[in-house]
């Protein structure tokens, strides 16, 4: 009798435990897992692009994400995706902090028979089916509209060559490498155009901040902050700020910077930036469709971009900037 009793206990606990261990109805085995390798949160951009993610990758939705952040850091990179490999997650999504070093880790990924998908930056890799698709901004054509809105602005250089301080992002990330490839090819195609200086700025503001305000201590002959993301062009504003330089629509200094997060457009419609040029941060639902396709065994292109737009004072109005989600 004793041990009649204790079986019925054992099968009752069993049950109320399995009860709390359901999720909504779906256990662990009805969820697809992503391993998401984020390069870090080094700025307002990356933090809307990892809402975005977290805010289609839900439990609700069919997803589990595990998300790692390597605060900017491939070798925390690499260790992150090794362990997702070790785990058997069903896809894995690397949000790359420099393209190259990638060939290695995702050959081991293609050997474990997960498919990845690149998002926002790109790797350099001597075979391409090594990751499913690419995902994420044109940042040639990015810079390349920086460059067109320089060629049609007039200029008051006073019979000199335009000045131009170059902010640059992380070395060696494919938003730094294309940006800065454009305004190279611009500078090299116009005689009159030159560079003041070549900064690196990391995209974040402390050390945009930082670098500028050195810069000002013996240089301040310049026409163009050409600055690679929104977080380094605040500041570097900060940094004009207390030099006592101005900027803007009716300052010395005209200010281009990429992102056009909602800060930013608001320091464009009050005229203290003249530029932004748009990166879209939100790719959670483009990359969930993609994920749609290839589980539903649909061909997908190697490489999507997302839609974006360039914004001067005239584009922008208080409607547009309260309705950005970033």
């Amino acid at each position: 009798m004793r041990r009649f009793c204790s079986l019925v206990l054992i099968l009752i606990f069993s049950a109320v435990f399995a009860g709390c261990g359901d999720k909504g109805g779906k256990s662990d085995k009805d969820l697809f897992v992503i391993g998401f390798s984020q390069v870090g949160s080094e700025s307002d951009w990356r933090l809307a692009n990892t809402r975005s993610m977290e805010q289609t990758f839900t439990e609700s939705r069919g997803y589990e994400l595990r998300m790692e952040n390597a605060k900017q850091r491939q070798d925390n990179q690499l260790a992150a995706v090794r362990n997702f490999i070790l785990e058997g997650v069903d896809l894995i999504i690397i949000a790359p902090t420099v393209e190259d070093g990638w060939e290695t880790v995702l050959t081991e990924i293609k050997n474990a028979g997960i498919p990845v998908i690149i998002l926002d930056r790109s790797v350099s890799v001597s075979n391409a089916d090594l990751f499913l698709t690419n995902f994420g901004s044109d940042f040639l054509k990015q810079g390349n509209e920086a460059v067109k809105w320089m060629e049609d602005q007039h200029f008051d250089t006073a019979q000199r060559n335009l000045r131009i301080l170059h902010l640059q992002g992380s070395y060696g990330a494919t938003a730094q490498l294309l940006r800065t490839k454009a305004l190279e090819v611009g500078v090299a195609q116009h005689k009159d155009w030159e560079f003041a200086a070549q900064l690196d700025g990391d995209f974040t503001e402390a050390k945009g901040y930082e670098v500028v305000k050195d810069y000002l201590r013996q240089n301040r002959d310049f026409d163009v902050l050409y600055s690679e993301n929104d977080n380094m062009t605040f500041g570097a504003m900060c940094a004009f700020d207390e030099a006592g330089i101005t900027y803007g629509e009716n300052g010395r200094v005209k200010i281009i910077t990429f992102d056009a997060t909602k800060k930013a457009l608001q320091y464009c419609l009050d005229g203290k930036i003249d530029l932004c040029v748009e990166c879209n941060p939100m790719h959670g639902p483009g990359v969930e469709e993609l994920i749609r396709k290839y589980r539903a065994g649909e061909e997908i292109p190697k490489h999507v971009y997302v839609d974006e737009s360039v914004y001067t004072r005239k584009d922008l109005t208080k409607e547009i900037i309260e309705e950005r989600e970033y």
